[in-house]
């Protein structure tokens, strides 16, 4: 029996809106879902799970139909599952991992993940209380600052709150979320989803402090002569690289970061009921082939451009973009010029772009990431006619609060340089995610989160104990 194909919007109705692609399971599709899973006595699956759900014992329960009992046993771990359920990469984690995939066919995890999130909305089910699990009777005197609220803060947040902690999350926008706000395209992760999984994450306890640039607004210090006792920095990657060429200064470069900023979080789309206008030419050209290649080259076609494409210098075999997606930007009509890399920006007599210059590429031996590398082929060079260009290949931490934490020791990227409970350089100073490992995904940020959290927790107790024992 094959893994169900979850529904869709039509691509050429998709292309005129900016509402979710992926439907979701109807219940007769999730219960035929549930019921392809062995229930393996020893689920590799779960080790496949970075915030380490119990996935046999969900999907049992949806076989018997509780589905809302799956979804406390998902939130046992899982503190964003409405979230995890569109944008986790299950089909390089738990899904691998599936017995099932052996013959290609692994239980649509992330699909019944979805289902019984989105379940719980629609009937508006009430949460128990029971969620907040106290360690301690007096541990909520203890205060941590978690700062940013993107996937890695919220969850080492929630995580510490069930724990007992006074938890403060402090974040530099007006609006919390982080890249799943400001990054992820409406069509792939609606809003509201997130406000909902958000607002759940306050019930635990866990305040949210808006417009709080962490560093500027008030220092590290500052907090902790305000009684913070631990801090959890999940800032994420928000510097963007760019392509390091002649014209790329020109009117009409976007890096992706801004780009996807005015259109999610600024609602560009929506102009001028949003007063944030996003110019938009008739060709687009996305260099980088990732989800935010993806995302940028699929916003674009959204915002009316005739024609879009993703320019990439490996093969369609290296991109680092989920196949789902890859695929879906197929649908759409996004066209892909592989093994090419631009060398030149050109633009016209007002500042814009106009065209670039472009090299064809074969590929090499291996470089560090695993992939062969790309090596350009001498004299392939031709020009590509194009009016706006978004660069989506990679980017870095924000140095704005790293430059203020003294002592605080970075790696040669720029990253914090974490111990194996991923406590930096300072003690009570925790890290993960992006700002950690550079960029990577929402589902990894989380485990970084928890992985964060439960340090915090050891360290914070073992400081009591010593004091306790003087």
């Amino acid at each position: 029996m094959s893994k169900v194909r979850i529904p869709q919007q039509d691509p050429k109705e998709r292309i005129k809106n900016f509402n979710e692609v992926a439907l979701g399971l109807s219940e007769e599709q999730a219960l035929a879902e549930a019921k392809r899973c062995l229930s393996c006595k020893k689920a590799l699956c779960v080790p496949g799970c970075p915030v380490e759900i119990d996935i046999p014992a969900f999907i049992s329960l949806i076989k018997e139909k509780r589905y809302v009992e799956a979804l406390m046993k998902i939130k046992e771990k899982n503190s964003l599952p409405a979230v995890c359920g569109r944008v986790c990469p299950q089909e390089d984690q738990c899904e691998k991992a599936c017995v099932l995939a052996r013959k290609k066919i692994p239980i649509g995890i992330g699909y019944l993940e979805r289902f019984v999130a989105d379940f719980d909305l629609r009937q508006r089910q009430k949460r128990p209380d029971g969620e907040i699990k106290k360690t301690e009777p007096d541990s909520i005197k203890t205060k941590v600052a978690v700062i940013g609220s993107g996937p890695a803060g919220l969850t080492c947040a929630a995580d510490l709150a069930k724990m007992g902690y006074e938890v403060t999350v402090f974040e530099s926008l007006h609006k919390p979320g982080g890249v799943m706000v400001y990054g992820i395209p409406e069509f792939r992760l609606p809003k509201n989803i997130v406000d909902t999984e958000i607002k759940n994450i306050g019930r635990l306890g866990v305040r949210i402090e808006e417009d709080f640039l962490v560093g500027k607004t008030l220092s590290m210090d500052e907090l902790r002569q305000e009684g913070y006792k631990a801090f959890f920095i999940g800032t994420g990657a928000g510097l963007p690289y760019f392509l390091d060429i002649k014209g790329e200064n020109l009117n009409g470069v976007y890096s992706a970061n801004e780009f996807l900023t005015r259109v999610n979080l600024m609602k560009s789309f929506a102009f001028p009921d949003y007063d944030t206008p996003v110019r938009i030419g008739e060709k687009v050209a996305v260099i980088g082939a990732g989800n935010v290649a993806m995302d940028s080259a699929r916003c674009s076609l959204r915002l009316k451009a005739k024609e879009v494409t993703i320019v990439y210098r490996r093969t369609e075999a290296e991109m680092p973009a989920r196949a789902e997606e890859i695929e879906r930007a197929k649908e759409e009509g996004i066209k892909f010029e592989l093994l090419v890399n631009p060398v030149e920006i050109l633009g016209n007599s007002e500042g814009w772009v106009e065209s670039m210059v472009c090299m064809r590429n074969k590929l090499g031996e291996p470089d560090a990431s695993g992939r062969k590398r790309p090596v350009p082929i001498p004299g392939s060079e031709f020009t590509m006619k194009v009016d706006t260009i978004i660069c989506a290949i990679g980017q870095g931490p924000n140095p704005l609060l790293l430059k203020t934490v003294k002592d605080l020791k970075l790696n040669k990227h720029g990253n914090i340089e974490t111990d194996e409970n991923l406590q930096s350089s300072v003690k009570g100073v925790f890290a993960g995610g992006d700002i950690v490992t550079g960029a990577a995904t929402v589902i990894s940020a989380m485990g970084a989160g928890k992985k964060a959290a439960r340090g915090i927790d050891s360290y914070l107790k073992s400081k009591k104990s010593q004091v306790d024992s003087r």
